[in-house]
């Protein structure tokens, strides 16, 4: 490699450590303020970047948040490779906790963030229109690997409406949130009753009695 050619290389590394050290003040902003109250000076301060240097990697803070819900997105497509269908042998049971157990670990990766999007959807309508962008392509995803699996038994004949209904409930039983998995609770025990009325719902409650 000549002198030259380094040069674009070490410019183009200096833009990613710029462009990840934004990415990563967001997500260390979030355990301590709401979405609402992010600026872009308050980012660009935390990253150490100028506040030109922000608006040349991204155009605004949901900008940035589009990247950490993308990552998301990837990480769980990993996590559950790419959606893969049941493996040969194993049951219902398995495979709902595998799928719950690779949702969780990216709510575990991305928290707060995520908890704080659901929190913020409620009143910020581009919030709510990137969330619903981020859980649309997930339940697409599963209504098509359910559709596929033969012992599945659906407890309703829409199975999108259902797939919707429970990754709402294994949304906010993930965050965390209260009416789902109680106060001052164990959330272990919400998961564990997340995870069984995945497998009575698809599948049928005679598939949990060897769970």
């Amino acid at each position: 490699m000549t002198a030259e050619s380094a040069v674009p290389d070490a410019r183009r590394s200096r833009g990613d450590r710029q462009r990840d050290a934004i990415v990563t003040a967001v997500r260390e902003l979030l355990h301590e303020r709401s979405f609402a109250d992010l600026s872009v000076s308050t980012i660009s301060e935390r990253a150490g970047v100028a506040r030109s240097g922000f608006y040349f990697y991204f155009d605004s803070k949901y900008a940035v948040l589009a990247v950490i819900l993308a990552d998301a997105s990837d990480l769980l497509d990993s996590l559950t490779h790419h959606f893969a269908p049941r493996e040969p042998g194993e049951k219902p049971a398995d495979f709902a906790r595998r799928m719950v157990g690779s949702a969780a670990a990216v709510y575990a990766n991305d928290d707060p963030v995520l908890s704080a999007c659901a929190a913020a959807r409620n009143t910020d309508a581009q919030i709510r229109e990137m969330m619903d962008d981020f859980y649309d392509a997930i339940i697409d995803k599963l209504v098509a690997l359910l559709e596929q699996d033969p012992d599945a038994q659906p407890i309703s004949d829409d199975l999108p409406a259902l797939v919707r209904t429970l990754a709402a409930t294994t949304t906010m039983t993930l965050t965390h949130d209260s009416a789902f998995v109680g106060r001052g609770t164990d959330p272990k025990r919400a998961v564990d009753a997340l995870e069984r009325l995945w497998v009575a719902a698809i599948w049928g409650a005679s598939h949990l009695r060897n769970a």
